[in-house]
């Protein structure tokens, strides 16, 4: 793993940690990170120079994404221009290469998409997604629909139990269950997520499915080592109508989520 990577993880399980905190200072985040530096084995003597191989590592990113968007539509292009010659005379064989060509460059378009709108840990959709696919430039829904927060409990205990690669494993594994919703799932931060409906799904349709598929999750039992332990998430979700702001959907939805936390770990008292 790189340095820039190893400083990723690192932020990461700092700012998961003091999600809950009401006022950070500098130090309490400086110490909190030289903690779960110190529990990935790393010792952060130099945090100029891990800034910057994060920072050249993000533009390198972002350098091959352009490079291979700018191959891809070149590529586009010629098939268009050789598609046309081949038409005008009557060519099929150059037809067909064009065709193959065509269909693998599809994929290759496919697989940019993907690495534009997928989560890197869960691989489970990103806010991009959201933004790109369901609101106008105001952050107003272009559509009608449901969306609903999923919010992991006792999720730190988890981590301080079992340590962050374990957490990284109940993440993946919570967003896997997701998907059988056969909604978008997005993962909206940390251990929080959001589902988007379509509007061919209701409210009631929605929280039946989501509550559903908590039951057969509480019901699993997770292993780590020889110790198992359960997990378990709380539910918060509300109807949108084209033009309703983002902010305030997750507002009234989160509001619900907070009432259903205090509800379920009534009945889940800890993992």
């Amino acid at each position: 793993m790189s340095n820039g990577d190893i400083l990723k993880v690192i932020s990461t399980d700092t700012i998961n940690s003091i999600q809950d905190i009401s006022v950070v200072t500098p130090s309490i985040y400086a110490s909190i990170f030289s903690k779960f530096a110190t529990e990935h084995g790393e010792v952060i003597e130099d945090e100029e120079k891990l800034s910057h191989d994060l920072i050249s590592q993000e533009c390198s990113n972002l350098t091959n994404l352009q490079n291979m968007t700018s191959k891809n539509v070149q590529q586009l292009s010629e098939n268009t221009t050789k598609a046309l010659h081949a038409i005008k005379d009557r060519d099929e064989s150059v037809l067909k290469e064009v065709l193959k060509e065509t269909s693998e460059l599809r994929q290759e378009i496919l697989k940019l998409k993907e690495a534009v709108y997928k989560d890197e840990l869960t691989y489970v959709f990103n806010r991009k997604y959201l933004h790109d696919h369901f609101l106008n430039e105001e952050d107003t829904f272009n559509q009608n629909g449901v969306l609903a927060i999923i919010d992991l409990n006792y999720f730190k205990i988890i981590n301080d139990t079992y340590g962050h690669i374990v957490g990284d494993k109940v993440l993946i594994f919570i967003a896997a269950q997701l998907k059988k919703l056969k909604a978008s799932v997005i993962r909206y931060g940390g251990d929080e997520f959001i589902i988007i409906f379509k509007n061919d799904i209701d409210l009631q349709t929605a929280t039946s499915n989501l509550n559903k598929l908590r039951e057969a999750i509480i019901a699993k039992k997770l292993k780590s080592s020889e110790n198992s332990f359960r997990v378990s998430f709380s539910i918060g979700a509300d109807e949108f109508k084209k033009g309703d702001s983002l902010t305030k959907v997750i507002e009234l939805a989160d509001k619900k989520m907070y009432e259903d936390k205090i509800y379920i770990k009534k009945i889940v008292t800890g993992i």
